[in-house]
């Protein structure tokens, strides 16, 4: 069981697509060795381990690789490598367990280029790796990306790079110069960068400078109101058609020269602008418009294209502002850019809004103050009274890096100091409360003193019906002024009384005149002996 054998050492696997190498060192001075390889995968990078099975195309091998490309079928699996030498009988101990997941292992593999010199340009198409193998590594072709390096043939040569599409024109190239390029295929969701085609040159064209076709074709964005405008150099009659193509037609590697579409009301133009907005479906993909020339003759000549991003190509309007001012603060609405209704720049750009404003005065250096806002509607505080405030606001996105201009200034004057008002008001309510304390108890004690000297001088109570009855005229006559002269009367009472109720009737007559006389007496000393004739002439007849 001993052997002098060595085990092989450094193993490494190369893979291109689906092709995968094995290769080692061997560090022993052994002749006539060969190497022999295992290998073992475990289906669904499960932890249960299989059986080590022969590597294909890895048997008693004299060299220091072998392709087992034949082996790996399942290339998001784990597979374990092990090798060793063997002479005869002899084996050495098996090396170190190489890992690999062939997915992860395995390179992209250079892509197929062809390319077409033509009136100036090179047009190029090219094919995704493994476009001619029937097993395949990649699932995904439309994932690729293309990176296109290309550079004069020439000792001082500028190498210029570029992402380019599997169709697509190369412009901006010098006429009647050689020029070589090379391509790399990427797949950017999985960090993976491919390897470069072969060398390719080719030397342009001469372009044809035709006085029909479109120049200077641009786009005119603002606020998703979309515009294409371009020179015309044509000194005759000559029509326009705009075209458009959907971007990620472009991605696809069939052939997208007849899918080019007219925009609706941009057919036949003689003007040289037109808007395009309703072909702006979506603001997630992106567009190619060109422009088609045509003159009296039929002849046409189409425009470079012009790639649309909506997002990025479109610029922000100012917004618009209104503003109100209540006691103490300043109120400020703004309205979108585009107006309420335009939800794609509310939504799509994620506005914010720059405030500035100051006091408009003669004073050159007051200060310009900034707040800025998440919402449409804000506030200011901290106002001067009787003061002339303006107002501009700049609408920005910072997910575009985008800003637009400031909208027009809005001013008006915060209303006067309404603090000497107040304290009169207060003044004025405080005299009030206490004039009305000083004022109650005043009154009440007044009232009291009317209803005292109401009972006293005019009581509300009558004589009883036995003494008016019979004293009526009497008892009246002790309230007459002095000055009136008293005339007595004098009648014969019919009346059958007994001596004891005359006596009773007496008394309280007595009372009543005596309670009379201590309230309403008003007579002076000289006519007390005129009243007593009658009283005592009264008591004779009621006894």
């Amino acid at each position: 069981g001993q052997t002098d054998l060595k085990s092989p050492q450094d193993i490494q696997v190369y893979a291109v697509n689906t092709n995968f190498t094995l290769r080692w060192n061997y560090t022993g001075n052994d002749t006539n060795v060969t190497f022999s390889a295992e290998y073992q995968w475990f289906e669904d990078s499960g932890t249960d381990e299989t059986e080590w099975k022969e590597l294909p195309g890895c048997q008693n091998v004299t060299h220091t690789e072998c392709d087992f490309s034949s082996a790996i079928t399942k290339y998001y699996d784990t597979h374990h490598v092990r090798i060793r030498a063997e002479r005869r009988e002899e084996v050495s101990p098996w090396s170190s367990i190489f890992e690999i997941i062939p997915y992860f292992t395995a390179q992209i593999g250079p892509p197929g280029i062809e390319l077409q010199s033509t009136n100036g340009v090179i047009k190029i198409k090219v094919s995704p790796p493994e476009a001619n193998q029937d097993r395949k590594m990649w699932i995904a072709p439309l994932s690729f990306k293309y990176n296109l390096l290309i550079w004069e043939n020439s000792s001082n040569a500028e190498f210029r790079s570029q992402s380019i599409f599997p169709t697509d024109v190369i412009n901006d190239l010098a006429p009647d110069t050689t020029y070589c390029l090379k391509v790399q295929a990427t797949l950017p969701l999985d960090w993976k960068e491919g390897l470069f085609s072969p060398i390719r040159c080719i030397k342009t064209t001469r372009k044809v400078n035709d006085l029909l076709c479109a120049t200077n074709v641009h786009v005119i964005a603002l606020n998703m109101k979309f515009h294409l405008h371009w020179n015309n150099r044509y000194k005759r009659y000559v029509s326009y058609n705009v075209q458009y193509l959907i971007g990620y037609l472009k991605k696809l590697h069939d052939d997208y020269s007849v899918k080019w579409l007219n925009v609706p009301g941009c057919e036949n133009v003689t003007d040289t602008q037109c808007s395009f907005s309703s072909i702006i479906a979506t603001t997630s993909g992106f567009y190619y418009l060109r422009v088609q020339a045509m003159n009296e003759y039929n002849k046409s000549c189409l425009s470079d294209e012009v790639k649309v991003d909506p997002l990025i190509i479109n610029e922000i309007g100012p917004p618009g502002v209104k503003v109100d001012i209540s006691d103490v603060l300043l109120h400020i609405q703004i309205t979108p850019p585009g107006g309420s209704e335009s939800e794609i720049m509310r939504d799509h750009y994620d506005l914010s809004y720059r405030v500035l404003y100051w006091k408009n005065s003669s004073n050159n250096e007051e200060e310009i103050k900034m707040k800025e806002l998440k919402q449409t509607i804000g506030s200011v505080s901290d106002l001067t009274p009787s003061t002339l405030y303006c107002v501009k606001v700049q609408a920005f996105s910072e997910a575009y890096n985008k800003s637009s201009h400031f909208s027009k200034e809005e001013c008006i004057k915060t209303p006067g100091d309404k603090t000497l008002p107040l304290i009169i008001l207060a003044t004025f309510v405080i005299a009030l409360i206490a004039v009305l304390l000083v004022t109650t108890p005043l009154v009440f004690a007044l009232y009291q003193a009317y209803n005292k000297i109401k009972y006293v001088f005019f009581p509300s109570c009558q004589p009883p019906l036995n003494i008016e009855g019979f004293g009526g005229q009497l008892f009246s006559n002790l309230y007459l002024s002095t000055t009136e002269e008293l005339v007595e009367k004098c009648s014969i009472i019919e009346t059958i009384v007994t001596e004891e109720v005359n006596k009773i009737d007496f008394k309280d007559y007595k009372r009543s005149k005596q309670s009379s006389r201590d309230s309403g007496n008003y007579s002076n000393d000289d006519d007390t002996s005129g009243n007593k004739a009658p009283e005592e002439t009264l008591e004779k007849e009621i006894v």
